[in-house]
């Protein structure tokens, strides 16, 4: 676990009004072309929507190395486990509702359990980029709202699952994934998030980065609700010490800054733009469980479906504000103190 350099972490100042927003996603475009120049066999495919994953960017710089699958995600997901079969690092583009959501099973059969049975050094190199979820895919609906994917890929052996926190984070993930063995997936949303992590912000798979140290509660969360954990906690700091973790890394999970976090602060909040069931929320409460039991609330989406709205609007409607997990961290104290 890292602790963050605040003069090298918030640039420009976390709460500045001027803080700039940017896709997410294009972190993973930028990502893919330089994971490409780095390394010959990083290939990418596409279902269909090079330009809203941002897997265009890979194509116009590596034409010989995209290939456009179109809407057939099941095939994507099988010929993407025959190419890493014979050495290529692959990576697999579309909106998370389709991937992992429509392939789901050939990503289990093809991906996952091939590698699981795959030596070191020959695992199953592919590389799953779930665009537009959440629910701040916004107008779009129910239908394209993915919020069960990090759970899917959760589920299965071998499957590392990564959901960075913004365009720079998910440009570092992106990268790492080439590097990283075996298969991973990759979340991100569509809309324009916050950008204030840095180059210089330490990220590697597997480790939660300290972006607040606190002594009262620990807020864990990822993506874009990570921004909102940090405004929650500045919010409270007159009246609550809040820790917050940064839990880009979803599976495997950090065992040992989640153990240190509950002996040290003794209540716990997490936060994600996804179903608790399944989520962030039920791997800490699963890993608590069974190591330091302490109070665990989770924000996020309470099983059911998303809607259409702007995205502000259904993040206020689904209760995933800095003000909702402010609200949390109060009642995980109030049962901490009990």
């Amino acid at each position: 676990m890292g602790i963050i350099n605040p003069t090298a972490f918030l640039v420009p100042h976390l709460f500045d009004a001027g803080l700039k927003k940017v896709n997410t996603r294009d972190g993973y475009g930028k990502g893919l072309v330089k994971a490409g120049e780095k390394n010959k066999d990083v290939v990418v495919l596409c279902a269909d929507l090079t330009e809203s994953t941002r897997s265009l960017w890979f194509k116009e710089r590596f034409p010989d190395r995209f290939v456009q699958i179109g809407v057939a995600e099941q095939n994507m997901a099988s010929l993407a486990a025959g190419l890493a079969a014979v050495g290529k690092i692959v990576f697999i583009s579309s909106y998370a509702v389709f991937s992992p959501g429509r392939n789901n099973e050939q990503i289990r059969t093809t991906i996952s359990y091939n590698n699981w049975n795959s030596k070191p050094g020959k695992e199953i190199n592919v590389k799953i980029g779930g665009a537009h979820a959440g629910i701040s895919v916004g107008p779009d609906g129910a239908t394209h709202q993915a919020l069960e994917d990090v759970g899917l890929m959760r589920l299965q052996p071998g499957m590392t699952v990564l959901v960075p926190c913004d365009d720079v984070e998910c440009e570092k993930a992106t990268m790492a994934a080439a590097e990283f063995p075996g298969p991973v997936y990759i979340r991100f949303g569509r809309a324009s998030y916050p950008s204030y992590t840095t180059t210089k912000t330490p990220f590697s798979i597997g480790a939660m980065e300290e972006f607040r140290s606190g002594n009262d509660c620990t807020i864990i969360a990822n993506g874009p609700l990570l921004y909102q954990a940090l405004v929650a906690a500045e919010k409270l700091k007159k009246e609550i010490d809040c820790r917050v973790l940064d839990a880009h890394t979803v599976k495997p999970l950090d065992g040992a800054a989640l153990l240190k976090a509950a002996k040290q602060t003794g209540c716990l909040v997490t936060a994600e733009e996804h179903q608790i069931l399944g989520g962030l929320g039920g791997a800490v409460a699963e890993f608590v469980a069974e190591n330091c039991p302490v109070p665990v609330i989770r924000v996020g989406i309470r099983d059911r479906f998303g809607e259409s709205g702007t995205p502000e609007d259904l993040f206020k409607a689904f209760g995933l504000t800095a003000d909702d997990i402010v609200k949390a961290v109060r009642k995980a104290i109030g049962m901490k103190r009990r």
